[in-house]
């Protein structure tokens, strides 16, 4: 053992810590109640606020306490729609309109939703940015399923006991504006956490970066990378199923659904 300690670890990094100074609340739907389960309670929206860690306005919802003489209040993404002083039903018998929550299973197919549980009671977690909405897009009463379509494209199935909020997410257009300047980008990212800029991996050196090094500014191996590769080495097209540019819908489409064929036998 030498007469000095060795620093090995440079403590917790920057890059995923939040950034709280100016964030007001959570965003998340009320806590499931018996009453939400039997029939709906009502709440009353009496502030929509911006608050830095969403892009989406949110709004703080005042309920009556379950059980005793005081009330509280919850703050969730708003839906497009919403104002100061709506009531809004949370429940299984609540009516199909824009900022009330019921279980997805109580919904038509086709229904636009937001807020949307991936667990059942767990307060909702999916479709919370701005302008995103998901599409009820079946039931299965058998098993008490529901298939939603999110707003990556990709269908999900999930309890038909999750509930969802009826509507859009307000603050769409969000991304129409073009940012202009690097300036604005800083800014935007400020208020988030440290993941602006990125610097290509091909432009640092080969001891920072897997892709680094070299006399021309390029990476030198397969960008694909496997799944059980260790921290640091994977980087690059991670466990990629398939590389390059998607031509040819329908051919591509056929191809997918013989292998879903091929791996359902």
């Amino acid at each position: 053992e030498t007469g000095y300690q060795r620093r090995v670890h440079g403590g917790a990094g920057s890059i995923y810590t939040a950034r709280k100074t100016n964030r007001k609340a959570p965003s998340k739907l009320s806590p499931l109640t018996v009453d939400e389960k039997r029939s709906y309670v009502r709440g009353c929206i009496r502030e929509i606020f911006h608050d830095a860690g969403h892009t989406a306005p949110m709004a703080r919802i005042q309920f009556r306490h379950p059980f005793r003489f005081k009330r509280v209040s919850y703050s969730m993404v708003a839906a497009e729609g919403m104002y100061t002083g709506q009531y809004v039903y949370f429940g299984q018998n609540a009516k199909l309109a824009v900022g009330n929550v019921m279980p997805i299973g109580k919904m038509p197919e086709g229904t636009i939703v937001c807020n949307l549980e991936r667990k059942a009671a767990d307060r909702g977690t999916l479709v919370r940015a701005s302008g995103c909405y998901g599409i009820v897009v079946s039931h299965n009463r058998e098993t008490g399923k529901s298939r939603l379509k999110l707003p990556s494209g990709c269908k999900k199935t999930l309890d038909s006991k999750s509930r969802a909020m009826v509507g859009i997410c307000a603050g769409g257009g969000r991304i129409e504006k073009p940012v202009l300047k690097a300036g604005n980008n800083y800014f935007r990212f400020k208020a988030k956490r440290n993941c602006w800029p990125k610097v290509r991996g091909v432009a640092m050196s080969p001891v920072d970066h897997p892709h680094g090094g070299g006399n021309h500014q390029h990476i030198g191996h397969p960008s694909t990378i496997r799944r059980g590769a260790p921290p640091g080495q994977k980087v690059g097209l991670v466990a990629a199923r398939r590389t390059g540019r998607l031509r040819g819908g329908k051919g591509l489409r056929v191809v997918s659904k013989e292998f879903k064929d091929k791996s359902k036998d």
